[in-house]
């Protein structure tokens, strides 16, 4: 059988967060995220992983506490469920989802949702692996859609907030959170070339439950915006930043 480790406050410290590993430049953003995950299971937050050096891993927490612009009471809002590398088509995705499915239920909770897309993109899970445990769509914005397995008669939905879309400002525009360890780096990366390159930029860091509540778009720990439009949820880095701000 394959065994797992959930982080706790005893063993965080000495455990790996599997998207970093090894990759010093992004050091910071792994300590920041221990630093947000302390907090936040101290909240219900779920980090399961495999016993390995590899990625391999679920996150989830109760909808009230995610960090994310969902509402809704009594059901579990999973961030990222990651199977990567050598350690894909080994059946880890599969036990990783049925552990948070029976978690939930054990836990009393009314259902368990995440948010994906109509087409697959980047850093959000594949809707078919979903569709195949039960999971529907229950609300949607744009190409992004809410998917939810439910247990009785509740359901999650967007907030209306997040339903705009769209902002005041035109200079390009980052929402990001400490959720994601990478997401330090590539705001470093950024701010440098916005510099070199003379560009105006907004970045905006989410700090609280309230802001992720409340923000302007489909969120999950980054979000961009161009000339007031949000245009993915995709990171960015030094390169593909440039591209972007540099495309006629």
């Amino acid at each position: 059988m394959n065994e797992y480790i959930n982080l706790n406050l005893e063993n965080i410290e000495n455990e790996h967060i599997c998207c970093a590993i090894g990759d010093k430049k992004h050091n910071d953003g792994v300590i920041l995220k221990k630093e947000w995950l302390k907090e936040r299971i101290k909240e219900g937050h779920v980090f399961r992983k495999l016993n390995a050096r590899g990625k391999v891993f679920i996150e989830y927490a109760p909808a009230e506490s995610a960090w994310a612009p969902v509402e809704g009471e009594n059901f579990m809002y999973i961030y990222c469920l990651w199977v990567a590398g050598s350690f894909k088509g080994n059946g880890y995705g599969n036990e990783l989802l049925e552990y948070a499915i029976k978690d939930s239920r054990n836990k009393g909770k009314d259902g368990i949702c995440t948010i994906s897309s109509k087409k697959k993109k980047p850093f959000l899970s594949e809707k078919k692996f979903f569709e195949k445990y039960g999971f529907k769509v229950i609300d949607s914005i744009g190409d992004y859609e809410l998917l939810f397995l439910s247990f009785n008669d509740k359901n999650p939905k967007f907030n209306e907030t997040a339903k705009k879309m769209e902002i005041d400002t035109k200079d390009f525009t980052i929402y990001y959170s400490p959720e994601c360890p990478y997401t330090i780096n590539c705001i470093k990366e950024i701010e440098e070339s916005a510099k070199e390159n003379k560009v105006c930029i907004n970045i905006i860091k989410v700090d609280s439950l309230e802001k992720a509540k409340n923000i302007p778009c489909v969120f999950n720990n980054w979000a961009n915006f161009k000339n007031g439009k949000f245009i993915s949820n995709t990171l960015l880095n030094k390169n593909s930043f440039e591209k972007l701000i540099l495309a006629k």
